[in-house]
């Protein structure tokens, strides 16, 4: 059976390249970069390039860059240590209704330790109106929180217009990139951003790191307390071997943006077409904007085939793809950016996300249409 991966927006297989960069640190540099002796240095030199890599990869300058466990350790250390700063014990923050539950649930616990936190509602396409951003400012806002691309439907937010209306209010404005990375260009000197976050297995690099850009001159309380580790802002032993494989991941990604869009806009421009031919465009829903998206994010609803129905056949025919978030996907919970976008119940019950990159190819999207076609047709016939 063939086995075919469309869940790139959970978690993308590892570059080559990557894990041959990480193979040779893990068998060739075991020194700690706090060591002040020449292992130790050699640890820091490797430290220190990744760091230079993934700033050059954003736009930015190296020593905005800290290292993370991933990207909700970044978001979190975006809300919580922006929330913390100079000592600060309440106020107000905006984000959006839409937004992973990195950033949801962290605002869920800034709430109950006195905060109070606006959520923006999306349009019907799951894009936000930088007027209702602006119309939720209050004199006590301090923040806003917002994503550049979203990992369910792939809509791209108006990330400029909202940094800008930040920049007049005097509010530090953090972008979670964490599904933009590697598929939009990234300025952070040129942006009206202060914090952004990424994340490695997005990008073809290794699970469990990642990186917060924290704009100079934007303070940030730490969550983690020990060493003088990421210039006191993030406690512990770097994982240099992650770091390593990041800063590969992300210097790969960030030369090779137009290809990649060329390879996802292929693959799923062949998915759609084969699936008109086969079912016909009014036997599916495309969920998102279709002028802002990244493409290799397509969240497609089947009306009349349960969302867990599909998934499971799919699984069966040696298809992965997801109903949304691959922290919540598990579960049978309905998605809160669907739900958000106020679809209707058949669209919102039958929504299927196909997320693809490296390694996919347009004979697999074909197959999978097929596969799709036959699973339909069958499950149709029973009602």
């Amino acid at each position: 059976m063939n086995r075919i991966y469309l869940d790139h927006a959970a978690s993308t297989p590892m570059h080559p390249e990557v894990a041959q960069t990480m193979m040779d640190i893990m068998t060739g540099q075991f020194g700690n970069a706090s060591s002040v002796h020449a292992f130790g240095r050699d640890a820091k030199r490797t430290v220190s390039a990744a760091r230079d890599a993934v700033a050059a990869s954003l736009g930015c300058k190296p020593e905005e860059i800290i290292f993370t466990s991933g990207g909700t350790e970044s978001d979190n250390l975006a809300l919580f240590g922006t929330a913390t700063a100079d000592g600060r014990t309440s106020g107000h923050i905006i984000t959006t209704a839409i937004e992973h539950h990195a950033v949801l649930h962290a605002c869920d616990e800034l709430e109950k330790a006195g905060y109070e936190v606006t959520y923006v509602p999306v349009n019907g396409f799951g894009r936000v109106n930088p007027a209702d951003i602006e119309a939720a400012i209050r004199p006590d806002t301090f923040l806003i929180s917002m994503m550049y691309a979203n990992n369910e439907v792939g809509v791209i937010q108006p990330v400029q217009e909202v940094g800008q209306i930040a920049r007049e209010h005097g509010i530090i404005f953090h972008v979670d990139a964490v599904q933009a990375f590697g598929h939009i260009s990234i300025d952070c000197e040129n942006l009206p951003i202060d914090l952004l976050s990424v994340s490695g297995h997005k990008i073809n690099g290794p699970q469990g790191v990642g990186a917060l850009y924290i704009r100079q001159g934007t303070r940030i309380q730490p969550l983690m307390h020990g060493g003088l580790q990421e210039k006191k802002r993030r406690a512990g032993t770097e994982n240099i071997a992650g770091i390593t494989g990041l800063a590969k991941a992300a210097s790969l990604a960030n030369a090779s943006i137009g290809e990649r869009r060329a390879h996802d806009t292929a693959l799923r421009q062949t998915l759609l077409k084969a699936l008109e031919t086969s079912l016909g465009s009014d036997e599916f829903i495309i969920n998102g904007d279709p002028e802002y998206f990244v493409p290799n994010v397509l969240n497609i609803s089947f009306p009349g085939i349960g969302t867990e129905t599909m998934l499971m056949n799919l699984d069966m025919e040696g298809i992965a793809a997801a109903s949304g978030s691959a922290c919540t996907s598990g579960s049978l919970e309905l998605s809160h950016v669907l739900q958000a976008m106020d679809l209707p119940e058949d669209v919102l019950n039958s929504a299927i996300r196909f997320s693809f990159g490296l390694g996919n190819t347009t004979e697999e999207m074909e197959y999978t249409a097929k596969k799709i076609e036959t699973i339909w047709k069958r499950l149709r016939t029973r009602y």
